[in-house]
């Protein structure tokens, strides 16, 4: 589950709005942010990149519940709800909070993960495929599972799963179309072997040879002329 942390991130109200304010941020250490829900105004703030970015490295990740403190706002537990990432240095760029309001629901974005050894890869020489390997589901914050699991022992070569096989806790809603395959387990195709080279010399046509002279004819004729 997504239990609140003991984490704190501190913030300050952000004023500029402009993408050269943005950078300047940036290269600060800061990170902007939107904080919004609750029925209340967003709020713009700059916060450290090094606590959001510890926040996001934990095992609860994006779904980890936090305080934010931005000055002159109150308090607020929070949730990562989108964030954006550079592709070439791997850094967060902005983020998106959202205030928790206690018996709201909101969506969130959970592993899938398949345990159990199939009886096709054991016994059939199959092999198993994970098509998808994160769900979407809606719930309350701290009912937010750290993953889902589906178990795979008795999956059969050409047998599948779907999302409507999954086994979900209680207060946890699937928002994916059941009929989505999420796993099947496959036939393992054996490429035909290629004749090997020496194989392939063997059924090869023999090189003819002109016949020679035998051994010593040469030196005979000639003594035959003399």
């Amino acid at each position: 589950m997504a239990e609140k942390k003991d984490i704190v991130v501190h913030a300050v109200r952000r004023d500029g709005r402009g993408k050269n304010d943005a950078r300047r941020a940036r290269r600060n250490g800061q990170v902007p942010v939107t904080m919004y829900g609750g029925g209340v105004e967003a709020v713009t703030a700059l916060a450290e990149l090094r606590d959001l970015a510890a926040i996001l490295r934990s095992d609860t990740g994006r779904n980890t519940i936090f305080t934010l403190e931005v000055e002159g706002v109150e308090a607020t537990e929070v949730m990562f709800v989108d964030r954006q990432i550079d592709p070439v240095r791997s850094r967060l760029l902005h983020a998106d909070f959202k205030r928790l309001v206690k018996g709201e629901k909101i969506e969130a974005t959970v592993p899938l993960r398949l345990i159990g050894e199939s009886i096709g890869v054991r016994e059939q020489s199959g092999m198993l495929e994970q098509i998808v390997r994160s769900i979407e589901i809606r719930c309350e914050p701290r009912e937010i599972p750290e993953a889902l699991e589906v178990d795979v022992t008795n999956l059969g070569v050409h047998d599948v799963l779907h999302v409507s096989d999954i086994p979900t806790p209680a207060g946890v809603e699937i928002l994916e179309p059941p009929d989505t395959v999420i796993a099947t387990v496959g036939v393992v195709k054996e490429e035909p072997v290629a004749a090997t080279a020496l194989e392939g010399e063997a059924l090869a046509e023999p090189e003819v040879i002109g016949k020679g002279k035998k051994e010593g004819e040469g030196e005979a004729g000639e003594e035959e002329k003399k």
